[in-house]
């Protein structure tokens, strides 16, 4: 019988937010080269066939207000410049419920919406009568994806698996309860979109996890599945650092500075 290729992806981040902040704000333990450290802000989409998988839904603009991070732009309207209709969009996969990953859900009405069950638990259970740990949510968000398992529009997972073909989930927790990453097989073969497995390249290279933790131990084993999953390290696309916006090519002239396209070689691979 013949066999169904595994489809390739164009696969883009889509740059919406971003904050200053300094070194020390990205390493638990800070970091003895103080200086400028900037954190952007990413949603992902991987296109193939005439439809699109969603990694990610952002924030709204309160919210960048409230939390005080300069919005760029609605990352969901700017899905319409790389010719994709939010409204009919199938799969969006929700790596974790954090306000930053989640807070446009309600603009994608057809959408299934794929999690890892533990981090459903994690962002209604015990866990958040601390401060510490449930600043990282929005209630609303939570409330509202609560209320998409109701209407049986989530699709909730337990460790790796395939949301479709040639797009996997893989649990990694650590940063949040049920962080999941997701790889992508694209014309460079597969593509690692890490989220919050890592913030930045250097977290990941220097083995110093991000300050916002809930199991740093699994952070530390985030980074080698990072590795394990991916083809090499330059597949391996980290979830905030602004070095992705140069690492990679502008999706279109008009897009510089706002999408590049991560299934094309990195500078880090062509130089």
């Amino acid at each position: 019988m013949p066999t169904t290729a595994t489809p390739e992806y164009e696969l883009f981040a889509i740059r919406y937010a971003t904050r200053d902040a300094q070194r020390r704000d990205h390493f638990i333990g800070g970091d003895p080269h103080e200086g400028p450290m900037p954190m952007d802000y990413f949603v992902w989409v991987a296109i193939a066939d005439g439809s699109a998988i969603v990694i990610d839904t952002g924030f709204k603009e309160d919210v960048a207000i409230q939390r005080k991070r300069t919005f760029l732009r609605c990352p969901i309207e700017t899905l319409g410049r790389l010719g994709v209709d939010p409204t009919r969009v199938s799969d969006v996969v929700l790596t974790h419920l954090h306000y930053d990953h989640v807070g446009n859900f309600d603009l994608f009405p057809s959408a299934a919406f794929h999690l890892q069950e533990t981090e459903m638990h994690y962002a209604t259970g015990r866990y958040m009568r601390y401060p510490r740990l449930a600043h990282s949510f929005e209630v609303e968000d939570v409330c509202g994806i609560v209320r998409l398992n109701f209407a049986r529009r989530v699709t909730f997972y337990d460790g790796d698996a395939t949301v479709a073909p040639g797009i996997r989930v893989h649990r990694a927790g650590g940063h949040s309860a049920g962080l999941q990453f997701v790889s992508v097989n694209t014309r460079r073969g597969w593509v690692v979109v890490a989220s919050d497995v890592t913030h930045f390249y250097e977290n990941m290279e220097s083995g110093r996890p991000f300050v916002t933790a809930f199991h740093i131990g699994e952070m530390l084993e985030g980074f080698d599945l990072l590795r394990a999953v991916a083809p090499t390290p330059d597949h391996i696309v980290p979830g905030h650092d602004p070095l992705v916006m140069k690492r990679y090519p502008a999706a279109a002239p008009d897009l510089d500075g706002i999408a590049v396209r991560l299934d094309v070689a990195s500078v880090a691979e062509t130089g």
